[in-house]
């Protein structure tokens, strides 16, 4: 006998509107769409958006909702239903497009990418969204606030340099310039101020920075990025979700006999790649043993200095997971008392093993990196 498993919605979202797209699943595991309708991105484009799903369910079974992570434009209606006690699924843009290439979708429209993400809400258990603590979104808007102005910096100071040695100058634009570099310094001075104040505020994230913070080279800046784009790791369950989540994942390309260059995805959150570069040259500068040990060793085997780096950002944000996780205080002796029975343990390192994978990667600099 065919019985109803659940129902899945899938949310096409856009900055304007959304379209929905509703199936009920079933123990046969048949998936039948059942009703599809645009609305606005609006409160009264979500309350209307519930009224419709209610119409349309007939059955008393289970509800999920599944979305893609666009921009900012899909929060507000991840929000909203979390808050009317639904299940809500939220998956990384180029994890539905494989899903729907898998399906031999050659056409995309905002209908079909809804009711693709309804088949994969209703195929997958995927898992369900958490918001984020108001700390967390305001320390997110900060950091990413002070990324930008940082980019723009190296923006204008690059284009001050080149005028600098350019065959005319021209005072006016040279003083512009100087005086936008002046004003942007002062807006990053007072954005890290504050970004101090939101980690003291909260208790919770203070405890955990007290803890983590004795890493040379890991500043409250570097700490808060980590922290905001990955809601204090709520949804990780291990090292390799958090790798992958941040792009540090290894790509391998081989076919045959042919062996392609093997890399790290980039495929993830470029806000916490692109604090952690700097961070990884600061551990190193400041002699934290355990990075500079590796980066010997890949330098030795490799002698390409941003492989090193890779090698050690992965390191540090999963040892920064480890003890978020944990609730323990970093101990940079940690390796040695782990080979000395005798002495108690406190978490400080990751099986350096697990990173030599990283000296065979090939990667790229960034092109401009935010100060820490």
């Amino acid at each position: 006998m065919v019985t109803p498993v659940k129902y899945s919605v899938g949310l096409d979202c856009s900055k304007e509107e959304f379209v929905a797209a509703m199936s009920l699943f079933t123990s046969d595991q048949k998936i039948t769409v059942k009703a599809t309708r645009k609305f606005k991105n609006t409160a009264k484009g979500f309350s209307d958006c519930d009224h419709w799903i209610c119409q349309h369910k007939k059955v008393d079974v289970a509800i999920v909702l599944t979305m893609e992570a666009t921009g900012n434009y899909h929060e507000n209606l991840a929000y909203y239903f979390y808050n009317q006690g639904y299940i809500v699924s939220i998956v990384l843009p180029n994890k539905s497009k494989k899903y729907m290439q898998s399906l031999g979708l050659k056409s995309k429209n905002d209908t079909i990418d809804a009711k693709g993400l309804s088949q994969m809400g209703a195929e997958q258990r995927l898992p369900a969204w958490e918001p984020f603590s108001p700390s967390v979104y305001e320390l997110r808007a900060l950091t990413r606030f002070c990324e930008q102005l940082s980019m723009n910096r190296t923006q204008l100071m690059n284009q001050l340099s080149s005028m600098e040695y350019g065959m005319f100058q021209v005072e006016e634009v040279k003083n512009s310039l100087l005086s936008l570099i002046q004003l942007i310094e002062t807006q990053i001075a007072e954005t890290k101020v504050r970004i101090k104040e939101l980690i003291n505020k909260d208790e919770k994230i203070r405890e955990r920075y007290d803890k983590i913070s004795p890493i040379k080279g890991l500043g409250p800046l570097t700490f808060a990025t980590i922290i905001a784009e990955t809601n204090g790791f709520k949804l990780f369950e291990n090292e390799r979700q958090l790798t992958s989540y941040a792009g540090y994942d290894i790509v391998e390309n081989q076919s045959g006999k042919r062996v392609g260059k093997t890399k790290i995805s980039k495929k993830g959150n470029s806000h916490i790649r692109r604090i952690m570069h700097m961070a990884s040259l600061n551990v190193v500068k400041y002699g934290e043993p355990k990075f500079v040990n590796l980066y010997n060793r890949i330098m030795s085997k490799t002698t390409i200095k941003m492989k090193a780096y890779v090698a050690i950002q992965r390191k540090l944000l999963c040892l920064t997971y480890i003890l978020w996780k944990r609730n323990e205080a970093y101990d940079a002796n940690y390796e040695a008392k782990q080979s000395n029975p005798g002495i108690d343990k406190k978490v400080g390192g990751i099986n350096p093993p697990t990173q030599d994978k990283l000296s065979n990667i090939a990667v790229g600099s960034p092109l401009s990196i935010p100060q820490i």
